[in-house]
């Protein structure tokens, strides 16, 4: 089965090339190979690999700065989604697109459903929900275009919140951490299997159109940095960990607004991949060990 991957230099990009299963004839591109802020680029990328399915792992994720350069974040998570699906399905080939937890405001304080409407916050957030909808709007409901959510992601390479903590803690003695922010860390390392089993289980039988996928349990920004500590501390990456202090959003502002609760329902797509989730600090903790900070 040919798949064409994006983002393949990005941090779940390179758990997707370290994971990919027997069998797939992977076609990985990075910015480099295929710029997805060109839609024409993208169009040709599936007409001259006629990929069973596109994997497009490549984002614009720049959350802050995306206030600033929305053309580009909307070309990039919009745009690149929108010319994979109108070539597949010129083409065939099916689409699976990541999204983020960010299509949702964060204000009704429960687990958000698959299903729910987009009620996005800022320029990344409605990039992202746009992009959805384009897969949507292209490729129907009938499981040629699969979007799957997901929620602060954390790998062992890569920029990330996980990896940045584990380096503010190695120079720090005390940190101030917003925890009025929750949601739950998601390991690249078990997304990129969900990702996986998403192409292996769709030529069996049919999924959810949209699904989720975070690693179990709830967090605030405050939690994970705490956990990095002792664990960093555990494994001998730091001598110590820093004194971390909870702070608030309003202590820590930012350009882009960020939801306040973005925790995301993975019940129905753990039992659709047949997956268990792992607790995020079980995840975390493998992130950590294989983890190469700079």
């Amino acid at each position: 089965m040919k798949v064409l991957l994006t983002g393949a230099g990005g941090q779940l990009g390179q758990a997707l090339l370290a994971s990919a299963p027997k069998g797939f004839d992977l076609v990985a591109t990075s910015r480099q190979e295929l710029d997805l802020a060109d839609p024409e680029a993208c169009r040709s990328a599936v007409e001259q690999h006629q990929p069973a399915w596109v994997l497009n792992a490549g984002a614009y994720t720049a959350v802050d700065k995306a206030e600033s350069e929305p053309k580009l974040a909307h070309a990039v998570n919009a745009g690149a989604p929108e010319a994979f699906a109108r070539a597949l399905d010129q083409q065939g080939g099916r689409l699976l697109q990541i999204s983020t937890d960010f299509v949702f405001n964060g204000t009704q304080g429960t687990p958000y459903q698959p299903q729910q409407s987009r009620t996005p916050l800022g320029t990344y957030g409605a990039s992202k929900a746009a992009g959805e909808a384009a897969v949507q709007d292209v490729l129907g409901t009938g499981g040629r275009g699969l979007i799957l959510r997901t929620s602060w992601v954390i790998g062992p390479v890569g920029k990330n919140f996980a990896l940045t903590m584990l380096r503010l803690h190695r120079e720090r003695d005390q940190l101030g951490v917003v925890a009025d922010q929750v949601g739950c860390p998601t390991s690249t390392l078990n997304l990129a299997q969900a990702c996986w089993q998403t192409l292996q289980i769709s030529g069996t039988r049919e999924l959810p159109t949209v699904m989720h996928w975070s690693d179990a349990g709830a967090a605030s920004w405050y939690d994970v940095a705490v956990a990095v500590g002792r664990i960093g501390a555990e494994l001998g990456l730091i001598e110590t960990s820093a004194d971390v202090q909870p702070i608030t959003t309003a202590d820590y502002p930012t350009p882009a607004e960020r939801p306040a609760y973005s925790l995301l329902d993975c019940t129905a797509t753990r039992a659709a991949l047949d997956l268990n989730g792992e607790h995020w600090q079980q995840a975390l903790k493998a992130v950590l060990q294989q983890a190469r900070t700079p």
